[in-house]
């Protein structure tokens, strides 16, 4: 929503027909910059992510919740004729088609982008699938985890001997969702100008070789597989960089302190921070080169400092002197830090059945858009206003799809 009620996106129609994440994550976007994105789900059930974590295998889960904000849901029986008839109709209203089922299913439902586009010439069609379409693995199934780790993306996390592991992120699934609204929304410019609408895929697996960047970097340089760096980075070569512990030596008490490496400027302000002025010009340490080789000797340095001080003390003391650092921010910590509310980087939503509840918002602030947070839909919470907006239908009409089992 903006100041004056329109988002950036105001008018656009987004059908979607997502689950989960990797689609949710992308429409959700869509739906906070202003996009009217109306939800399909089975009406037994729903989006599988709705009851998949809940804690009592009925009400709405907060993983449903925190994907789907600023959304409408309407209900439709796929494995129905008139429920089919219904989405198609849908999708001749829509600017924007999203789905993200297993392989092959959309097509088989009669909902591919051939016939989607027989309805809708100008529709922009988006595929969110685990593995590419004309490649060796397009019948696997995938989730995040699985997408991480056939994009390279696990075998460049964790310590440098020993096992590849996971990041905590999901990036498989929201990373492949923002790459598809970046692209969507490209679209949407390019249709602008040409009057056609396209068909956009992603895979997974693709989308995670955008985010391992730096690691094919190193290859490129090297000839060989970019190395686990633990808490440094692929490229290796700074000092200090990475965790140092703080009191009171909890699970999460740790600064994370880089020195670039680019000049000698933060090194030496991190010398006067922990009282060692005297190695200010030593030659010892005066190099970019020389501080990695003697690393364990600035660890040794640091360590006794950094614990003697809680992670939000050393990060100010370090932070304001000019050298990056930060407190290793748990998620408790985070939502409940006063400043992320008061920019609206948190927002408290009013949801039906879960009341007050905080989650993250749209992180990009807007000067011309303010994006205020609306809880996630209920079930079929938009049927009646959607059909009758988008398509026309009497309430008798809906009454009757209803009775159906259509909606």
């Amino acid at each position: 929503m903006s100041a004056n009620g329109k988002g950036a996106l105001a008018g656009i129609k987004v059908l979607d027909l997502t689950q989960f994440e990797a689609g949710p994550s992308c429409t959700e976007a869509l739906a906070w910059l202003g996009a009217e994105v109306v939800k399909v789900e089975n009406p037994k059930g729903g989006d599988q992510g709705r009851l998949a974590a809940s804690e009592d295998g009925k009400t709405d889960a907060f993983y449903f919740l925190i994907f789907n904000a600023n959304k409408k849901s309407v209900t439709c029986d796929l494995k129905s004729e008139k429920g089919l008839e219904v989405v198609k109709k849908l999708a001749a209203e829509a600017d924007v088609m999203i789905e993200n089922f297993a392989p092959g299913v959309i097509e088989r439902l009669g909902l591919g982008y051939d016939a989607i586009k027989a309805v809708n010439p100008s529709i922009i069609y988006a595929q969110v699938k685990g593995f590419a379409e004309d490649g060796p693995y397009r019948d696997y199934l995938s989730f995040d985890m699985i997408g991480q780790a056939a994009g390279g993306i696990m075998s460049i996390t964790g310590e440098p001997d020993g096992r590849p592991l996971k990041p905590g992120t999901t990036l498989g699934d929201t990373g492949t969702g923002m790459l598809m609204a970046i692209s969507i929304l490209g679209a949407l410019y390019q249709k602008r100008e040409t009057s056609e609408g396209q068909r956009l895929t992603v895979a997974m697996q693709d989308a995670m070789l955008q985010y391992a960047r730096l690691a094919f970097s190193d290859t490129m340089k090297t000839g060989k597989p970019s190395a686990r760096a633990g808490e440094g980075v692929v490229t290796g070569g700074n000092a200090p960089m990475g965790l140092y512990p703080c009191k009171p030596g909890g699970s999460n008490d740790y600064v994370y302190i880089y020195v670039n490496r680019a000049n000698n400027r933060q090194w030496h302000r991190l010398l006067e921070v922990i009282g060692r002025p005297e190695l200010i010009g030593d030659e010892r340490y005066e190099t970019a080169r020389d501080r990695f080789e003697r690393k364990d000797e600035i660890n040794a340095m640091l360590e006794p400092w950094t614990m003697s001080r809680t992670k939000a003390e050393a990060m100010e003391t370090i932070g304001s002197a000019g050298v990056p650092c930060s407190a290793v921010y748990d998620t408790v910590e985070l939502s409940e830090n006063p400043d992320f509310e008061e920019r609206g980087i948190f927002q408290w939503i009013d949801h039906p059945t879960r009341g007050k509840v905080k989650m993250p918002a749209w992180p990009v602030r807007m000067s011309g858009n303010d994006v205020k947070v609306e809880p996630a839909p209920l079930l079929g919470e938009h049927n009646e206003a959607v059909l009758s907006d988008w398509l026309g239908l009497s309430d008798e009409e809906i009454a009757d799809l209803k009775t159906d089992g259509a909606v």
